[in-house]
C-alpha cells in the first residue's frame, strides 16, 4: 500500500490518495473522508456516493479546495 500527498500552491495537505495492494485507489480529504475511488478492474471513477463520474482514473478532478 503506497500513499501520494496532494498539496496546494501553499504547501497545505488537501488530499491524499492511497493506492491499494491489488491497485485499486482511494482518494481521500484532509481529515481522511473518502471523496472517491478508482477500480482498476472496471476501469471507472465513483464519487463518495458510489455514482460512477468517469472511465479511467480521474480521482484528482474529486478534490474540492
Amino acid at each position: 500500500m503506497s500513499e501520494q500527498v496532494i498539496k496546494d500552491y501553499y504547501g497545505k495537505i488537501i488530499a491524499r490518495i492511497v493506492t491499494e495492494s491489488n491497485g485499486n485507489r482511494v482518494l481521500k480529504d484532509y481529515y481522511g473522508k473518502i471523496l472517491g475511488r478508482y477500480d482498476v478492474n472496471r476501469d471507472v471513477t465513483t464519487d463518495y456516493y458510489g455514482k460512477i463520474v468517469a472511465h479511467g482514473d480521474a480521482l484528482t478532478m474529486l478534490i474540492e479546495k
